[in-house]
């Protein structure tokens, strides 16, 4: 006894539907006389609020980044909030492109996180090409001209550039418009920055100890996310050396709090 199965013609692919319309969109899997034709999903109106197409989301955060005579101190938060709204507070703000190099993430997450990675691939095809390691300033070369691509294209960075090579220590700051300034002492980046900033520099010298730079970094941090609603988390501490760098510490910014209020280094209050 034989059996005949029956032929189901396939279903047509089924097209996603537009937030910002709720239509379909078509991906080509119908012809243009039978539907018609769709904004893009890349059109700005689907990446605005519903009601409100004018409102833009604040960031916040705050980096920063310093030479001194013991290389360069590397020091952020770990908080990443758009508006009020916190969305981690484990961030790792600091990529490491190699075991020279270290970028710093400010702005969107997701741009920053993504073209620094490049970045890091970028460095490592030139050491295969060219058989030694990349310079500070050749690498935020090719991340601004990278951003210089994209300028107008709605990136949101404020990256740096920081490393140890042959010209010794050295911090480079570059943004999603291809600006790269080159630091004489360093930089902070981020909604905290004139908080850090106040901190830093009462407190820099060149000479510096390496406890001293270490302990200056991590408070200008500190006092940024006291101060700065949008910053806070922990704080993380890079020290970049001739040999590379090494992470110093991960601090909670509360414990931090306690500690400088225990010790007397913060005074918050008038004494009784």
């Amino acid at each position: 006894v034989s059996t005949q199965s029956t032929w189901v013609p396939p279903k047509a692919p089924q097209n996603p539907i537009s937030l910002a319309t709720g239509r379909p969109i078509d991906l080509g899997h119908t012809t243009a006389t039978s539907q018609p034709t769709l904004a893009s999903p890349f059109a700005p109106g689907n990446f605005q609020h519903p009601t409100e197409p004018g409102l833009k989301y604040a960031h916040g955060t705050t980096t920063m980044a310093f030479v001194f005579q013991g290389g360069v101190i590397v020091a952020v938060d770990s908080r990443a909030s758009m508006g009020s709204y916190i969305g981690s507070g484990t961030v790792q703000k600091v990529i490491e492109i190699n075991k020279h190099l270290l970028g710093t993430m400010a702005g969107g997450a997701a741009d920053c996180s993504f073209w620094e990675r490049n970045l890091t691939r970028q460095c490592r095809l030139f050491e295969l090409e060219n058989g030694n390691r990349i310079s500070v300033a050749a690498a935020s070369r090719l991340l601004a001209n990278v951003m210089y691509q994209y300028r107008g294209r709605g990136l949101s960075m404020g990256t740096m550039v920081a490393g140890f090579d042959t010209k010794g220590p050295q911090v480079y700051y570059v943004d999603n418009d291809a600006t790269r300034l080159k630091a004489d002492v360093g930089f902070s980046v981020g909604s905290g920055s004139t908080f850090a900033y106040g901190v830093f520099d009462t407190g820099y010298k060149y000479d510096l100890t390496v406890e001293e730079a270490i302990d200056l970094g991590r408070r200008s941090i500190f006092h940024a996310t006291h101060r700065d609603a949008y910053s806070g988390g922990y704080i993380n501490v890079y020290h970049i050396k001739q040999d590379g760098w090494v992470k110093i510490s991960r601090d909670d910014c509360f414990d931090l709090y306690k500690r400088y209020t225990a010790d007397g280094s913060l005074v918050l209050e008038r004494p009784q």
